[in-house]
């Protein structure tokens, strides 16, 4: 999406995860560790944040207003957490429920991944056992049946 439809600001979100094989500082990810995201936290820099298989995620709140101030679509990549966290503090915001197509199809595509152990792919399962639970609390939902439908139907709902 980032390199078909420029106009749509993907994001990059603050992660105290290791980077995997491949991964940027800064074009994924920014990489810090504990101490730095507890220095985000505390001074208010991000809009939301959450702790997802052992990590902390969160996105650097002052990049989000100013492509809003100017008037430019955004797009984040969050979780429950920090859905329930950017609607308290932007109530206004639109926001879409990526389902798996099936349960199974969730499963073999964390297994299938091979970047993780048996015992983060079953936290990862127990986490979005509880946001599958959560779905209607969010304003649409897109079932992520590949990578390019669904990047077609976000682009849909930002027009």
């Amino acid at each position: 999406m980032r390199k078909a439809h420029p106009e749509v600001w993907l994001s990059v979100s603050a992660t105290t995860r290791k980077p995997r094989p491949g991964e940027q500082e800064g074009v994924q990810y920014f990489f810090v560790d504990d101490g730095e995201f507890d220095k985000l936290v505390a001074n208010g820099e991000l809009l939301e944040w959450a702790e997802f298989a052992g990590n902390r995620y969160g996105t650097p709140r002052q990049a989000v207003l100013d492509r809003l101030e100017a008037g430019e679509p955004v797009l984040l990549e969050i979780d429950l957490q920090g859905a329930r966290q950017v609607r308290e503090s932007m109530p206004d915001a639109q926001l879409v429920f990526l389902a798996p197509p099936s349960w199974d199809e969730l499963v073999r595509r964390l297994t299938g991944r091979g970047t993780e152990s048996p015992e983060v792919i079953e936290r990862r399962l127990a986490a979005a056992k509880v946001e599958l639970a959560a779905e209607s609390e969010f304003d649409v939902t897109l079932v992520n049946t590949s990578v390019e439908d669904v990047a077609r139907e976000l682009l849909a709902l930002l027009r």
